[in-house]
């Protein structure tokens, strides 16, 4: 299959979404392909998606004012801030190195192929607890040649760790989690609890006033909170102090949101986000399944607390299938005009397996942009951090031009209530 237009990819989202008649002619979309070095339509999948959150937020703007507004996302500088961590610098230095020395592709005993995630410290611990070995590539692979590549991702992951073995695109079409996240769509959005519609009045931006939860770690889910912060939302990011992190992601998610500290295996924790949750309009993690649940907030439970939320849950591997539980790393609009709570699902397999349906891009021969090639894209903004050199918002609207008001700070830095 060659490359789609953005185009084509931003009308099937719209549809996926539920909008069969909203049109991406409401948008331009210039540019063009490749930027990125990626056999992957990378470049069209990130100007639709930008662009997709884009039509939504502007399809608020018009519920709130009765106006629309003009939209741009250029291809060039969507694909940019797909990779925005790649040219964070702070102070004018890039930030520390955070993925760990053993992290990697492997070669096992049976010629398989295995990836270890060990950027978390009990990741890492744990795979060297299951190799036996020590923390050194060259240890690392002495143990591995004993492996089987399958029988080790299923010890890792009996295990709570996070090795996966490499396999073609036919072998996974034929693995049972293959076929369960081929019969799912990029993305669920289902009605879990009756509310009266709340209509949301007049405001400077679109998602002014909207309150969100973000309990997401690492980076697809905090990209999501970090979108709505664009916008205009009050997004509130929940972590705990026993919780490992990655510093650099930490810094370039966490603009525009506040950061507070709450530790779920507390009874006081678990009143503390109940009572935020009250007030909340949006409620997003990205745990694996099961985990928020155990401490009382899984979607059915979280509705019951507060009608009317939108729920989202991003996971590794999908809700349906064998690997269901297993480790990994415009909703809105709806509840405005319908009313109810909302339960929004994806997960990175799903994704996965919707890049692979774009099809293929001739850009493998594609130059790698480089920090200075990319400096006309970059802003220099204060933070908790130190001066913040960091990818602007993709998306150019002529009223209401998405930015970070609130200056990324260190994790916990806020009291855990509203502003």
């Amino acid at each position: 299959m060659s490359a789609p237009s953005a185009k084509h990819v931003l009308a099937g989202l719209l549809r996926a979404a539920g909008h069969p008649d909203a049109t991406a002619d409401a948008i331009k979309l210039p540019g063009t392909a490749p930027v990125l070095p990626s056999s992957f339509a990378a470049d069209a999948a990130a100007q639709a998606t930008i662009a997709a959150a884009a039509l939504a937020a502007n399809e608020l703007w018009r519920l709130r004012t009765g106006r629309r507004q003009g939209v741009t996302v250029d291809m060039r500088s969507a694909a940019i801030e797909f990779r925005s961590e790649r040219y964070l610098r702070v102070d004018g230095k890039p930030p520390s190195e955070y993925h760990d020395p053993i992290a990697g592709l492997y070669r096992c005993g049976d010629g398989r192929w295995v990836r270890l995630h060990t950027n978390l410290p009990h990741h890492r611990d744990g795979v060297l607890a299951l190799l036996g070995c020590s923390h050194d590539r060259t240890a690392v692979q002495r143990a591995l040649d004993k492996w089987r590549g399958e029988a080790l991702e299923t010890a890792a992951a009996d295990a709570g760790l996070v090795v996966t073995a490499c396999r073609s695109f036919a072998e996974w079409d034929a693995h049972p989690q293959g076929r369960a996240i081929a019969r799912l769509p990029l993305f669920t959005i289902d009605q879990i609890g009756d509310a009266p519609v709340e209509p949301m009045d007049a405001a400077d931006r679109p998602l002014a006033g909207v309150k969100v939860l973000d309990l997401t770690r690492i980076i697809a889910g905090p990209v999501c909170g970090r979108t709505l912060a664009a916008h205009g939302a009050d997004v509130l990011l929940i972590t705990a102090s026993h919780l490992p992190s990655m510093q650099p992601l930490v810094i370039d998610t966490g603009r525009g949101k506040l950061s507070t500290s709450i530790d779920l295996r507390q009874r006081s924790g678990r009143e503390t986000l109940a009572a935020l949750l009250r007030a909340a309009d949006v409620f997003v993690q990205g745990y694996r399944p099961g985990a928020i649940a155990a401490f009382g907030f899984s979607p059915q439970e979280v509705a019951r607390i507060r009608p009317g939320i939108v729920y989202v849950s991003l996971c590794a591997y999908g809700h349906e299938g064998p690997w269901a539980g297993r480790r990994g790393f415009d909703s809105l609009v709806r509840r405005a005009e319908r009313g109810g709570s909302w339960h929004v699902r994806t997960s990175l397999a799903q994704t996965g397996y919707w890049f692979r349906q774009l099809g293929r891009a001739d850009g493998l021969t594609c130059p790698d942009p480089g920090f200075d090639d990319v400096r006309d894209r970059l802003e220099d903004t204060p933070s908790g951090f130190g001066t913040l050199t960091a990818v602007r918002h993709a998306a150019v609207m002529t009223e209401t031009p998405p930015r970070w008001v609130r200056p990324t700070v260190p994790l916990g830095t806020h009291a855990p209530a509203w502003p």
